[in-house]
């Protein structure tokens, strides 16, 4: 069935609409004629074309220092209303980065990994793995000890960094986890030069140097985050899923998580720099988005940005790779030995820099094809794109192609049928069916008050 298409839209085929707009920005969207699109989010998405004028004054501020433009815009699928920029948004910009176009839960992404269990192994102990799971990730069991060696290691150099320093005494983890983290990553590390900014997560550890626990590491955060248990139902690319392991009835372990409190501090960290630097005289932007210009005027706040930014970048990395040690502990307790090995970990939320040109994706999975992807594990079929579905929907792991017409960009989630805050309102979603044959999913969160977790 056909959805009605916002007027301002313009269709050019079954698969990608256009937005003209005053500007002249071209803007692809890629969203079949079933894929609801909300206005608010078109509204959105030209008020983020007014940065267009901001960076134009910005330039007018400094002559000589050359002109950052926006220069294009691609929606995916799941595009949809955000605070300021929507979710699914991919911008490219010339001589100008915009740490809004990222958000504040800096490298949130996917991490995916396949075990050596199969559904049936694992299906008869689902209510004891469930109470396991429910201690471990909410009631104090996880404990991750970690030195302050390790903590400064992690958001300097990245998991590669973590793993290179020595002891890794935690629950779950395996041999092959160090080479696995440089090869089967989308972005191993981002090098910082300094994690001053989260010196007190570092100290947290104790002066004497010693291994110490922390609420904050393996945390799964809130939203719309999860760990998640699933099985490979379907394959549709026998060639790709077997070389990737995703056989029929394996178990796999998903996790959705990003970079909690810290990227909240990497992004106050850049307003209060663009703040600190924006020309005297020169109005704020309407729309609320303050872009650094790529030349000096802004080096050494920009630079202070980048280091918290790739402080909580490389968190968010190792925050999944924790939370996957932690379903690795529970399954192998209640189900046996078992291993597990990463398919692919992915950012949604993150800008990519080559010279002058950036591009940014919020909500947006990189999709690299054969030529991004050369020298890696994967250069014959493509990066994966891990896609979650909603809670009792299936999730699917897609290969990229590298399509220049979406920046090798894909969706990263199901997307919104109804607004957010609509359910507020009383709206609601159609009740949906499952599949035949799939059977009902275990939900567990913390304990409630009097009692009992979610179901």
């Amino acid at each position: 069935m056909r959805i009605r298409q916002d007027r301002r839209l313009v269709r050019r085929d079954e698969h990608w609409l256009t937005l003209p707009n005053p500007w002249d920005i071209p803007i692809d969207i890629c969203a079949g004629e079933r894929v609801p699109l909300e206005p608010a989010a078109v509204d959105e998405v030209l008020s983020v074309l007014e940065t267009a004028g901001t960076l134009a004054r910005l330039a007018g501020t400094a002559p000589g220092h050359g002109t950052p433009r926006l220069t294009r815009l691609v929606l995916t699928p799941d595009f949809h209303k955000g605070a300021g920029i929507p979710i699914g948004t991919v911008v490219e910009t010339e001589g100008a980065l915009l740490p809004q176009a990222v958000g504040n839960d800096v490298n949130c992404g996917m991490r995916l990994e396949v075990t050596s269990l199969t559904v049936e192994e694992v299906r008869p102990r689902l209510d004891a793995l469930e109470r396991r799971l429910r201690h471990l990730f909410f009631e104090g069991g996880r404990r991750i000890a970690l030195t302050p060696v390790q903590r400064e290691a992690l958001l300097r150099d990245g998991l590669p960094g973590l793993l290179l320093t020595g002891d890794a005494p935690w629950q779950g983890y395996q041999p092959t986890d160090p080479g696995d983290c440089l090869d089967r990553m989308h972005a191993p590390a981002h090098p910082a030069g300094t994690a001053g900014a989260f010196a007190d997560w570092i100290t947290s550890a104790g002066g004497g140097g010693g291994a110490s626990h922390d609420s904050i590491i393996g945390g799964i955060g809130g939203g719309n985050h999860f760990a998640e248990l699933q099985y490979v139902a379907r394959v549709h690319d026998a060639s790709a899923a077997y070389a990737w392991g995703l056989t029929p009835g394996t178990v796999v372990l998903m996790v959705h998580s990003g970079s909690l409190s810290l990227g909240h501090q990497a992004n106050a960290t850049a307003l209060d720099g663009l703040r600190e630097t924006w020309p005297a005289g020169l109005p704020r932007p309407r729309n609320g988005i303050l872009p650094f210009p790529l030349d000096e005027r802004s080096a050494a706040a920009r630079r202070r940005y980048l280091d918290a930014f790739g402080n909580a970048a490389n968190f968010a990395a190792g925050n999944r790779f924790f939370l996957a040690l932690t379903m690795r502990a529970g399954l192998a307790a209640e189900c046996g030995r078992m291993t597990a090995r990463l398919v692919y970990d992915a950012p949604h939320n993150l800008f990519w820099r080559d010279g002058d040109r950036v591009v940014h994706r919020k909500g947006a999975t990189p999709a690299g094809g054969h030529e991004q992807m050369t020298g890696g594990p994967y250069a014959m079929w493509g990066e994966p794109v891990i896609v979650p579905g909603s809670m009792g929907a299936a999730s699917y792991v897609l290969r990229g192609h590298g399509d220049p017409r979406t920046l090798a960009s894909a969706c990263h989630g199901a997307g919104r049928r109804v607004p957010r805050g609509a359910t507020a309102a009383g709206e609601r979603p159609r009740p949906r069916r499952l599949p035949p044959g799939v059977p009902r999913g275990h939900a567990t969160g913390p304990p409630r008050p009097g009692g009992g977790a979610p179901r």
